[in-house]
């Protein structure tokens, strides 16, 4: 596996996220408070709903969270590697 970035940057993470076909979305039925944050991929997952990127960043700053990611895998394919961490190191 090739080294994980972290990033807050809004930008940087739509780029990523659609570069790999990925849509905004969070984990069903954990809507209060905005509910687990997630990258959907082909196929959908049944587990998770999407939302506009709108409603996914406000979550993601009221949470203080930053996006860890990968570009690429250790044989050098694209890698859809993600998760969403808290910012702050707590």
């Amino acid at each position: 596996m090739s080294e994980a970035m972290q990033t807050t940057d809004h930008e940087t993470i739509r780029a990523w996220a659609e570069a790999r076909d990925g849509r905004p979305a969070r984990v069903r039925n954990t809507g209060g408070g905005g509910g687990i944050l997630r990258i959907d991929f082909d196929p959908p997952e049944d587990t998770l709903e999407a939302i506009d990127w709108s409603e996914f960043f406000e979550v993601f700053e009221d949470r203080d969270l930053a996006f860890l990611y990968q570009d690429e895998t250790a044989d050098g394919g694209q890698s859809r590697f993600n998760k969403f961490i808290d910012r702050n190191g707590g």
